[in-house]
């Protein structure tokens, strides 16, 4: 079969590779993606170390690769138990922790040519795999380089006085090999053979490196400041790219027209307001005028509005479809899980009372209707659905993708409200966009930002609206954690949810898998490094809905309890059944999967118990209690964990416990989690489109790139003049990772 160009140029690219450095360490650098000169020249060092002030020892970790530099203190030989190896160990120190480094070999010689290579008092660097062996940290077998004088020449000149660089390296690649690599390729090169994807008036005003420059001062620094400078010149080289792509497709969405649709006195807006039960908190009246002042404009509105669990998003948006359809229009509400489009329909159809049931008995004179429209439904319900938004009857119309289909039509769609907006890509928001005869406004709701949500807000070029004020009333939610080691606790625990239910109240337990058959389910949360799966309920593996449901029946502290259960691969109308129930008491512990995670209001339900809980996010763990205490009593959350004390699993249940706000919440997670692929490039195959920019530490770097971009683009919209940009941009943003830039 014959190769695609991509394929022949990639071909070409790794041939290149292997002529510059070897086809051997080219075959090598590839377990690290690196494919071509440009990916080597790319692959920019992590850290710096410096001779004579060595790596702490204390610090590593059991399981990491790491590079560390010390000093060789002792070297010992004997022979192994079967007398056919010898074991050689050689110990190094920081001046304060001591650390045995263990080889294998076949014959006592092994040991002559490690003292030779690395004689007592001699500084080396060590790359190799942090092991425990009898409570003690080794590194078995590690790979070495001695910085003395019977190195290199070239390599002493390199380490003596220069900040000595560590590369993102693998077993059978060490730091130093990969740096000998950059060496060989970076060496032959003028500073004018390196692309320069900045404008020149910009690299100038922001007194940053030329792009030659900094590619010596990253890799071959001769001070700490060179790669300083370089990295400050990379960090802002990346935000630039991105703004500059954001800016652009702006600006596209901003050249279209979009039909005004502006408030209207006395119509469905203040009729609401009028028979709402409670006042609106100032910040969602702030809020809302933004919202209604970019409606009544011709250009199309793209506002994100996020907002803290129980900020009262949904009022809000409500308020703008509202006023949407007192201007004539339509509004359509997408949401990622029937649930969630379900639980959106019931909350609107009851706050909306009889302004929601137009043409009914009892329904107001200028209400209007809301429809539902869902993959599962009915041929009679799905056809009146189509047909009352195709006529105009219903001005709102909630569903799943199914709304995206092109037998959905509207009568005049003007406002698009997109729920959980990460869940969806840009392709099938424009499919729901272009059902308008003109370009419909666009409302992206998200509950409080998950990282990928928080850092395209620092990044993205959307308007974005926010909602921290929680309305008075709410009794909060009091969060614990609970050792999952201790039975004691675990019984507890179930003790409390029998409680609860027999003052009245509702109790999610959450697992993360749907069953032990199943390990990859469609509910399961997203790994989270640094996992430990145990089973918090029977022990064993991950926790799952149908062995969590079994053990729970026959728990002494809930019997007489009834459960229910659900998960995403239950039909639609059992779902629908187990959270009837649910509501309505008659099953009043529902062991469910994270399917309830956004969206489901049971006022009852005052207690969860989530299982594993350090299997799940920060963020993602805040948001499912905020499906409890709801109502007028306080709710309690209950993680359970096997987590140890001092590890990041364990950071993340503690951050929880010390504080409720989402928005803290969400930074916390974003700094141990990091952006995630920005421009979605995980879905492609590849790694982090991020390689130097961090999107909590460099905010201030990314205002100004911002800027920079917003001006570039205001003054030359198709980049005419700067193709060095525009290359960039086209090289950043491929068509698999475009999609992502309208997730803002």
């Amino acid at each position: 079969m014959a190769s695609t160009d991509e394929e022949y140029a990639a071909e070409q690219l790794t041939r290149q590779l292997s002529r510059a450095v070897g086809a051997a360490t080219a075959k090598a650098l590839g377990a690290l993606n690196i494919r071509s000169i440009d990916d080597l020249l790319r692959h920019y060092p992590r850290r710096y170390l410096h001779r004579g002030k060595y790596t702490r020892l204390a610090d590593l970790v059991p399981g990491e690769h790491a590079t560390v530099m010390a000093e060789v203190a002792d070297i010992d030989s004997r022979p192994a138990r079967n007398r056919r190896l010898h074991i050689v160990t050689v110990t190094i120190t920081d001046g304060s922790t001591r650390l045995p480094l263990t080889f294998f070999a076949r014959n006592a010689g092994m040991a002559t040519h490690l003292r030779r290579q690395l004689p007592i008092g001699a500084s080396a660097m060590f790359s190799g795999q942090v092991s425990l062996y009898r409570g003690e940290l080794q590194l078995t077998h590690p790979e070495y380089e001695p910085l003395d004088d019977s190195a290199d020449e070239s390599l002493v000149q390199a380490h003596v006085n220069r900040p000595v660089p560590v590369y993102p390296a693998t077993a059978k690649l060490p730091s130093w090999k990969i740096a000998k690599a950059v060496r060989m390729v970076l060496d032959p090169m003028n500073e004018a053979d390196t692309a320069e994807w900045l404008p020149a008036e910009i690299v100038e005003s922001r007194s940053l490196p030329s792009a030659g420059a900094a590619l010596r001062m990253i890799h071959r620094p001769t001070v700490d400041e060179e790669w300083k400078q370089a990295q400050r010149r990379y960090r802002y080289e990346e935000a630039f790219i991105l703004q500059t792509a954001l800016a652009r497709r702006r600006a596209d969405v901003a050249a279209y027209d979009a039909t005004p649709r502006p408030a209207r006195a006395d119509g469905l807006v203040d009729a609401l307001d009028a028979q709402l039960p409670f006042e609106l908190t100032s910040g969602q009246r702030a809020v809302a005028e933004e919202i209604s002042t970019d409606l009544a404009g011709a250009e199309p509105m793209q506002r994100l509005l996020q907002g803290e669990v129980g900020s009262g998003k949904t009022v809000v948006a409500l308020r703008a479809m509202l006023q949407v359809i007192d201007a004539g229009g339509q509004a359509a509400l997408l949401a990622p899980t029937e649930v969630l489009a379900q639980q959106h329909q019931r909350s609107i159809t009851a706050m909306l009372g009889p302004l929601g049931e137009a043409g009914m008995l009892g329904g107001a004179a200028n209400g209007t209707r809301v429809a539902l429209l869902t993959g599962s439904m009915g041929a009679t319900a799905r056809r009146q659905a189509l047909a009352d938004a195709a006529s105009g009857a219903a001005g709102i119309v909630i569903g799943t993708h199914a709304l995206l289909s092109q037998h959905v039509q509207f009568a005049d769609l003007g406002l698009t409200v997109v729920d959980e907006q990460h869940r969806f890509g840009v392709e099938q928001r424009d499919a729901l966009r272009s059902k308008g005869r003109t370009m419909p406004h666009q409302l992206f709701l998200t509950a409080t930002p998950i990282p990928r949500s928080v850092a395209m807000t620092f990044f993205g070029d959307v308007d974005v609206s926010t909602l921290r004020q929680i309305p008075e009333g709410r009794p909060g939610v009091e969060t614990f954690a609970v050792p999952a080691d201790k039975p004691r606790w675990l019984t507890r625990t179930w003790e409390k949810v029998a409680e609860d239910v027999d003052r009245g109240g509702r109790a999610y337990v959450v697992a993360p898998r749907i069953s032990s058959s199943t390990p990859e389910d469609d509910d399961a949360p997203a790994p989270v490094t640094e996992l430990r799966a145990t089973d918090a309920v029977a022990g064993g593996d991950l926790a799952n809905v149908e062995d969590t449901f079994a053990t729970l029946s026959r728990d002494p502290s809930l019997a007489g309890v009834s459960l229910g259960m659900m998960h995403g691969r239950l039909p639609a109308e059992e779902k629908d059944r187990a959270m009837a129930d649910f509501a309505a008491g008659r099953t009043p512990v529902l062991v469910t999967t994270t399917v309830i995670e956004v969206g489901v209001d049971v006022p009852e339900a005052t207690v969860m118990v989530i299982l594993d809980a350090d299997r799940f996010g920060i963020s993602q763990l805040h948001q499912l209690r905020g499906r409890v205490g709801r109502g007028t009593t306080a709710g309690t959350c209950l993680l359970v964990s096997a987590a140890q004390p001092g590890t990041p699993a364990w950071q993340r249940l503690q951050a929880l416990v010390e504080t409720t706000d989402g928005f803290v919440l969400a930074e916390k997670d974003l700094e141990q989690r990091r952006e995630g692929d920005v421009l979605g490039a995980a879905q492609s195959g590849r790694g982090n489109s991020l390689t130097m920019l961090r999107v909590v530490r460099d905010r201030d770097l990314i205002e100004q790139a911002r800027d920079d971009a917003r001006t570039l683009i205001a003054n030359d919209p198709n980049l005419v003049g700067h193709p060095e940009v525009l290359l960039a941009v086209t090289r950043l943003v491929d068509p698999d990772h475009e999609e992502y830039l309208d997730r803002a």
